[in-house]
């Protein structure tokens, strides 16, 4: 069928499957915000667009006087940055999709827009296309590719003019915005697209259904592109492909749509800042138990870095993702082209979540319990009932619990009772 430019007609369109069996994404800011590496990637706002104090202290005290953020662009030189070694490490991170910023709310662009002249990565910096580069990189290591875009920028002339008028005029978005969509898709044919920068105006103002109808209809990847629901001012949650809602979204219960969890290793940022200390990121066990509460309720994890300006990804972060991809190494399984069970998470707490692929079930337990029986009352067990645990071979001794349910006796460890790691998963096969 052919898609109309509304939403009633846009929002029918089935979702490709790839993107809900793919579970596990990393998300990637990288731009002239890496620079100053400070505070946020939301930098120049904070200085020019709010004069807040403490801004306007550290350019003083790190850059030469009537420094602009323009003089920012050349200090962005990506020298490092190594698109092979990227996508072996999100490889390794169990990533099936990666999501690289091609254009933040400050304008400037990873890759050369005709329609940025000079505010991009070809003109200046790095002099080289970052998203192109990135794309080949993952494509070769069979990791699918997103791209986001935001539809705003905050100081670009023609923006503010139009917003001057109410959002009555378009010379911003068909100018810049709609050229900018219609190249990246054209030019990198993306499995997906994460808009963002939609909250200051209506559909009307930005084209997005005329867009997203001829990206359904006639684009390159009409069968395969994957949308986010970031498209208006009024589209989260309601329109669009899956639904990210709002930024590290945590619904609670069993969502009717698919939706997408961003969340970063730096808690206090997307883009890289120079000053992060270890309390500000995500451990291990934090990462796994979001993955875990996020895949129960049917939705994909997307977890982000920052690179430097340099296109280093830190080790710290490496090692993040390292550890998150050894967890889903053993307990893969249980997470890629799994389906919400009839329960998400076992009822008196939120340490056991579930997950299943047709008949079996998965039950993931994030704290091991001390006398090393595990007690499950959602699942209700039959004489065919086996239960194994993923990472460990044989099968486990399982009883009848005295209310409901049953309780699993966990292989003993040693030398400690508790695995150095957090979260493990007993399959559940003949269970209902």
């Amino acid at each position: 069928p052919r898609y109309r430019p509304d939403w009633a007609s846009l929002d029918a369109r089935p979702l490709p499957p790839w993107f809900d069996q793919a579970k596990v994404g990393v998300f990637v800011h990288w731009g002239v915000f890496s620079v100053p590496a400070w505070g946020s990637e939301w930098f120049w706002w904070h200085w020019q667009g709010e004069h807040r104090a403490d801004y306007e202290r550290f350019v003083q005290r790190r850059y030469p006087p009537d420094t602009t953020y323009a003089d920012f662009a050349p200090r962005f030189t990506a020298r490092d940055f190594q698109p092979r070694e990227w996508a072996q490490l999100f490889q390794r991170a169990g990533a099936r999709y990666v999501v690289l910023t091609t254009k933040h709310h400050e304008g400037f662009t990873n890759w050369g827009s005709p329609v940025s002249w000079n505010w991009n990565s070809l003109d200046t910096g790095p002099h080289r296309d970052l998203v192109g580069e990135l794309g080949q990189a993952l494509r070769e290591s069979n990791i699918r590719y997103g791209l986001y875009h935001s539809l705003l920028e905050w100081f670009n002339p023609l923006y503010l003019a139009d917003k001057e008028s109410g959002f009555k005029t378009q010379n911003f978005v068909l100018k810049k915005t709609m050229p900018e969509l219609y190249d990246l898709v054209l030019k990198y044919k993306p499995d997906l697209i994460w808009s963002d920068g939609d909250w200051e105006a209506p559909e009307s103002y930005w084209n997005s259904t005329s867009f997203l109808a001829w990206l359904y209809n006639d684009s390159p990847v009409k069968d395969t592109v994957v949308v986010n629901d970031r498209w208006c001012n009024n589209c989260s949650c309601r329109h669009g492909g899956y639904y990210n809602c709002a930024d590290k979204y945590k619904p609670g219960t069993l969502p009717a749509h698919k939706w997408e969890m961003c969340s970063s290793i730096d808690k206090l940022s997307w883009g890289y800042r120079s000053n992060m200390n270890i309390a500000e990121l995500m451990d291990e066990a934090s990462i796994i138990e979001e993955l875990v509460q996020t895949v129960s309720f049917g939705g994909n994890y997307l977890l982000n870095v920052g690179p430097t300006k340099e296109g280093v990804i830190v080790p710290i972060f490496q090692e993040r993702l390292l550890a998150l991809g050894r967890w889903l190494d053993t307990n893969g399984e249980a997470i890629y082209e799994s389906k919400p069970w009839r329960v998400q998470m076992e009822n008196s707490t939120d340490t056991v979540w579930y997950t299943s692929k047709g008949p079996v079930v998965y039950a993931i337990f994030l704290i091991w319990p001390l006398d090393n029986v595990l007690e499950l009352s959602s699942p209700a067990p039959s004489p065919a009932t086996q239960v194994t645990m993923l990472g460990f071979s044989g099968t486990l001794k399982w009883q009848k619990s005295p209310g409901k349910g049953l309780l699993i006796t966990l292989p003993y460890m040693l030398p400690s009772p508790r695995p150095p790691q957090s979260g493990w998963a007993v399959k559940l096969e003949g269970v209902k």
